[in-house]
């Protein structure tokens, strides 16, 4: 019997549309409905492809009991975080203030109005793990709402209150070498042996890498770029990297990147892809390309829509198994392979009798010194072979703000590979976003099978505007850039704090919570705020209009009083502050068409400011030919008919 999920777009509401469980979207007409039958309100957040999602759901969801208290008791909500990241933030950081920590799939209890008066993470269906049994802790809030409803709603006050009071300060720009004590923190922090920064489990955050590739750039130091290769050497070898299929799965659970949380998400993968283009920019290292390449590979073949988007996720599970779909007995590769030929992978890969994960096998290459030797054959057909044997679910639908990741990686590919296929990739991607995810100015967060969302947020308008510079950084066609500068000032328009300084999340005037987050922490993702002030200092190095360096100079003041108690947390701002201090170079090419030159097409930099011109009083063409107008490090360098 299905309930009020049946008639989704997103697949996590769709995965419990058939539950006994009464669930609503998240909607008006599910608080009229608790605040009418004077119920609490249940609300349950999570995403297709997390598996503690998946244990909680099979475990009480879909348990008939539990399901009976839930439609007896409480009015049940259901919402997808990718799609409502408002809701995902205010109410993740009530699950912390009650609990000191967070995840999902997050369980909050709270009143028709929207406070909440208690929340948590999984809960087990009988008490165990030293938390009480899910339908135990029904039974008791349920009780509390008739007998004692004053203790709830005291505490709902309590915690609102507490979250309402957090104050910004941004009078003065903090001038206490943010860069230097971030990158001595990550540096202090750094596993010297297994690469990666503090103990298991260890997530990727290829913004930090980012951050000490530049700063080590900026510094002209060495160590840090150490760091950064032993890390992504590390994981280009361990299990969090898919040695058979590519690309990345969300985070290592141990401290050698071994063993995966084996979910695989778009966002993890567009920033590694940077980070490894980022690095072989840096070192000319082979395996940085390659890797980079190999993970576009797994998006291009896995994770790219016909129409051009790419998609959001992939399960870690399979058959019901975290893992399953990637592990293997040694006796499945000699069946595969043959003797010789599988005795040979086994031995590079990782392959034993006794497996070297929970009694089976991680492909990975922690033990080889040969990580370019060419298995491409024996991996084709490994690949092959898999796919035989379960499925995957695939999270398909398209988030502006991940696509527009991806937009961006893509662009930084190509620009290091000069594979035109990356770009191609790129240009398709937001072609589907312009067709699909825009009304004018106004873009939207999620779309599926023809439905998009209503609503959007401070990600979409930072990250897509950001995929929009890159996209003009690997093409230089203004239509891009003007672009660009249109979405972000739709962003400072609709979400800028005029009196406290940075960006909420949702706009500014109408939320419907209790409270409006400014998310400026990093975490697995760069925040809003922190991208923001990338797009500023991007787009007035592009354009010298003085109107964007007033919104980036207010926006790294803003950000350093946010990062001054602990500024390692805080590195892609640390990047727009480093290029605002220490611009890249900046090339001015003059031509007598103002076209782009073709010299300059396939060549174009990594990191560096170029615009395109007619000849004029300024810039005159020297010797009649395309010249260059090189500035760096302070000194602009004599024109020239030569590039590079």
């Amino acid at each position: 019997m299905s309930n009020h999920l049946k008639n989704s777009a997103s697949p996590y509401l769709l995965q419990h549309s058939e539950n006994p469980v009464d669930w609503y979207p998240w909607c008006a007409e599910a608080f009229e409905k608790a605040r009418s039958e004077d119920k609490p309100i249940f609300l349950s957040i999570g995403y297709s492809t997390c598996h503690w999602c998946h244990v909680m759901a099979h475990e009480s969801f879909e348990d008939p009991q539990t399901a009976e208290i839930l439609n007896d008791k409480f009015i049940s909500i259901k919402v997808d975080r990718e799609e409502r990241p408002d809701i995902d933030s205010v109410y993740m950081m009530v699950c912390q203030a009650f609990t000191g920590s967070g995840g999902w799939p997050m369980s909050v209890f709270m009143t028709w109005d929207k406070k909440p008066f208690f929340a948590g993470t999984y809960f087990p269906p009988r008490s165990a793990y030293n938390m009480p049994g899910f339908p135990e802790l029904l039974n008791t809030v349920a009780e509390l709402w008739e007998n004692d409803r004053e203790r709830l709603l005291r505490s709902a006050d309590e915690v609102t209150e507490r979250l309402k009071s957090v104050q910004y300060n941004v009078d003065t720009l903090v001038e206490n070498n943010l860069r230097e004590w971030a990158a001595q923190i990550l540096l202090d922090d750094f596993d010297k042996e297994n690469g990666g920064f503090g103990d298991a489990p260890k997530f990727p955050t290829p913004h930090n890498l980012l951050f000490l590739l530049l700063y080590a750039k900026q510094k002209k130091i060495t160590e840090p770029i150490n760091a950064v290769e032993k890390t992504l050497l590390q994981m280009r070898k361990g299990g969090i990297f898919d040695q058979i299929g590519y690309g990345f799965a969300r985070y290592s659970t141990d401290k050698r990147f071994l063993a995966p949380h084996f979910e695989k998400m778009l966002y993890d993968n567009a920033l590694l892809i940077t980070a490894y283009s980022a690095a072989y920019f840096v070192t000319n290292n082979v395996l940085y390309l390659d890797t980079a390449e190999k993970t576009a590979e797994y998006i291009l073949r896995e994770m790219t829509a016909p129409h051009g988007g790419f998609y959001s996720a992939q399960d870690a599970d399979s058959d019901g198994v975290e893992g399953r779909f990637y592990t293997f007995d040694i006796s499945e590769i000699i069946e595969v392979l043959g003797k010789e030929k599988g005795e040979k992978f086994s031995e590079i890969f990782d392959i034993t009798e006794s497996g070297n994960f929970e009694g089976t096998n991680i492909p990975n290459l922690l033990k080889s010194s040969d990580l370019l030797s060419d298995f491409g054959e024996e991996i084709q057909r490994l690949y092959d072979y898999r796919k035989t044997r379960a499925g995957l679910h695939v999270d398909d639908k398209i988030l502006l703000s991940w696509n527009s990741l991806m937009i961006a990686a893509m662009c930084m590919l190509f620009r290091v590979s000069h594979n035109e296929k990356y770009l191609n990739a790129a240009v398709n991607a937001q072609r589907f976003i312009e067709e699909n995810m825009c009304d004018e100015n106004t873009i939207y967060t999620s779309w599926r099978n023809g439905i998009r969302s209503d609503v959007s947020f401070l990600d979409d308008h930072a990250f897509y505007t950001a995929a929009l510079i890159e996209l003009y950084n690997s093409t230089l066609n203004k239509e891009y850039l003007d672009k660009a500068g249109i979405i972000c000032r739709e962003a400072v328009k609709r979400f800028s704090d005029d009196r406290n300084g940075g960006f909420y999340l949702s706009k500014a005037e109408n939320t419907e919570l209790f409270m409006n987050p400014k998310e400026v922490y990093d975490g697995a993702i760069p925040s809003g705020n922190s991208v923001m002030a990338y797009d500023l200092v991007r787009l007035y190095q592009l354009t010298d209009d003085e109107g964007y360096s007033e919104l980036a100079e207010k926006q790294i003041a803003f950000l350093s009083n946010e990062a001054a108690n602990y500024p390692a947390g805080h590195c892609m701002f640390l990047i727009a502050e480093t290029l605002f201090k220490d611009p890249p170079e900046h090339i001015t090419v003059v031509t007598k068409s103002g076209c782009v030159p073709d010299e300059l097409k396939s060549r174009l930099p990594f990191l560096a400011n170029v615009l395109v011109m007619s000849e004029g009083d300024k810039y005159p063409l020297v010797n009649g030919n395309t010249t260059y107008y090189v500035c760096r490090e302070n000194h602009c360098l004599p024109p020239s008919n030569f590039f590079g």
